[in-house]
């Protein structure tokens, strides 16, 4: 498996995401994906690392792209990894995007400025999935990565994503960008909140804030599930994550809004 990376070497300095920090993880990674198809994506002027992994039965309809949490990279052994890979056995390709990172040990809040590189990734992969025939793609996301998601869908809805799900997504930090509950006061987008009774306390004293942000948007296809006995990696439980979400999508699709 081949993975082009002198793009990233080419890269303007102004970007805010720390582009050796991304071009160590795309080194490590190319040869230790066992399944899926390491790929380059670019956004307009930066080149970056996706995972695209084929649903099992050839069907290219239902699609995920997964955004993983801070600091972390398309690969991640929690969550991502068992999402992107467990989603195509059921039927949905998963697209796993490199999102923008800084360097370890870098605050939560530190990350605003990333956001703006946000849309052009995550156009990228919906691209790339239109044109391998996608019809409908749902937004999968996990903690920073969630914040990121919604962000972009209170700014930039395309008609093709007709979904979002957010795992471990906090709200009431005040902070608009890394606040998914002020990006949720803005989506209509039919949004799954997922989150384990063991989450972090940011979440869990949070999701009424969430539900509430929704009721603002007048979003009526807004859920929340907390998953009993799970942290905020659903870790070993993360058949059951897939299960969930499975479940949410295919009640939306029976009611013809996915």
């Amino acid at each position: 498996m081949i993975f082009t990376i002198i793009l990233l070497l080419t890269i303007p300095i102004t970007q805010a995401s720390d582009l050796a920090k991304e071009k160590r993880w795309a080194e490590q990674l190319v040869d230790a994906i066992f399944d899926g198809e390491a790929i380059t994506l670019k956004d307009g002027e930066l080149a970056f690392l996706a995972i695209y992994t084929p649903s099992s039965n050839s069907d290219s309809t239902d699609t995920a792209i997964i955004l993983h949490g801070l600091g972390v990279h398309p690969d991640w052994d929690q969550v991502i990894r068992p999402l992107r890979s467990g989603l195509p056995e059921n039927g949905w390709g998963t697209l796993s995007l490199q999102m923008p990172v800084l360097a370890n040990g870098v605050a939560y809040e530190e990350y605003a400025p990333l956001f703006k590189e946000v849309p052009g990734r995550i156009n990228a992969g919906i691209n790339y999935l239109k044109q391998n025939g996608a019809k409908r793609i749902v937004i999968i996301s996990h903690s920073l990565g969630a914040a990121m998601g919604a962000y972009y869908l209170a700014t930039n809805p395309p008609d093709l994503v007709t979904g979002f799900v957010g795992i471990g997504m906090s709200g009431g930090t005040g902070t608009s960008k890394l606040d998914a509950m002020q990006s949720l006061a803005r989506i209509q987008k039919p949004v799954l909140d997922l989150y384990g009774s063991n989450d972090l306390p940011t979440i869990l004293n949070s999701f009424i804030l969430r539900s509430r942000a929704a009721q603002k948007a007048g979003n009526k296809e807004f859920k929340q599930i907390k998953v009993k006995g799970a942290d905020h990696f659903f870790e070993g439980m993360e058949g059951e994550m897939v299960s969930v979400i499975l479940d949410w999508a295919d009640g939306l699709k029976r009611r013809g809004l996915m």
